[in-house]
């Protein structure tokens, strides 16, 4: 009997040892299973792009960097060919010419002839002015004797006014001629001569927009149009990237934003350097506005998550970073490694 019952308690203890191991290994997998494991947020690398793009429509010549090479401020990155601007040039130098010409005239006056005839009409006028009198003079005194009618006194008088204006007005004429055109001329000329001027200037302005050169020290990232084609105002022709102005954006519900602020570090790390672990710091943050994605907080949508855009610069240069990289921080649960 006492057999019997050793014989039982061994068969089944280990049945009884068994079940806490499953027991054991369920609440394990159990563990596991319902704590909510971390999360990554992915990221990309982005940096300040300068759009090359001309003033003046034309042919493209020739480009003097091929995309992936490095340039720096000022130098010559494409030429635009324009044979119109050439042409409107030549208009304009050729109506500063004229201007100049005009203004010239106005300023030097009348010419020597001119001056030299209004002088001796001046001198005409005067001597007979002088004879006028003169006869007038001899009327009058006859006229104060009685021996000519007071017709003859007033007839001679008459001529000598008549000679006194004709004076005057030749010497108007010499005066008006020896001083060239008035003032009010003169200024006028002047200052079409100042247009035609600035015309010019204009004109080569947008011929020296036919060197386009480099803005900033950077990298050609992109050429749109092929040597001999066409671009007209204002088209992109190229991009430079700044290497040196880099950030990473990242969009993140409003619910992942506790520990996000202003002027606060995060880790991260780039799976195309090998998982290096950089830091960033934060200093952008803006909701991506009603067309950005919502997301409900929960199965039953009591309220919605809105999405926001937040930027951050690594602080230390990261060799080897290029723009489109990912950047990934972890999360767990809703706050941010």
């Amino acid at each position: 009997m006492d057999e019997d019952k050793k014989f039982s308690t061994h068969s089944i203890f280990p049945f009884f040892i068994a079940a806490i191991i499953v027991v054991g290994l369920i609440a394990l997998a159990g563990f596991f299973l319902l704590t909510p494991p971390d999360d990554y947020v992915m990221g990309q690398a982005e940096a300040t792009q300068v759009r090359i793009s001309g003033k003046v429509p034309g042919r493209i010549v020739a480009y003097y960097y091929a995309e992936g090479d490095k340039v720096k401020k000022g130098d010559t990155l494409v030429r635009i060919d324009s044979p119109e601007i050439q042409a409107k040039l030549t208009q304009a130098e050729a109506a500063r010419a004229a201007a100049e010409a005009q203004r010239a005239k106005a300023i030097a006056g009348a010419r020597l002839q001119e001056v030299t005839g209004a002088y001796e009409m001046w001198k005409k006028a005067e001597a007979g002015l002088e004879v006028a009198q003169k006869s007038y003079q001899r009327v009058q005194n006859l006229y104060d004797k009685g021996v000519v009618p007071a017709q003859k006194r007033d007839e001679a008088e008459a001529n000598y006014k008549a000679m006194v204006a004709t004076e005057k007005a030749a010497m108007s004429q010499y005066d008006m001629a020896k001083a060239g055109a008035r003032q009010e001329d003169k200024n006028a000329a002047t200052a079409l001569a100042h247009q035609a001027s600035g015309a010019v200037d204009e004109v080569k302005a947008y011929i020296e927009e036919s060197v386009l050169l480099s803005p900033i020290d950077g990298e050609v990232s992109e050429r749109f149009p092929q040597p001999g084609e066409l671009v007209g105002t204002g088209a992109p022709i190229m991009h430079i990237t700044d290497m040196n102005d880099m950030w990473v954006t990242f969009h993140l519900r409003e619910d992942l934003l506790k520990n996000i602020k202003n002027g606060s570090e995060i880790k991260a790390f780039i799976p195309a350097l090998n998982h290096q672990q950089v830091t960033l710091k934060i200093y952008y943050i803006k909701d991506m506005g009603s067309y950005a994605a919502w997301k409900a907080t929960k199965t039953t949508g009591q309220y919605d998550a809105k999405t926001f855009e937040v930027r951050a610069r690594p602080t230390e240069k990261i060799p080897d970073l290029l723009p489109g990289m990912s950047v990934i921080i972890k999360k767990k649960g809703n706050e941010m490694l």
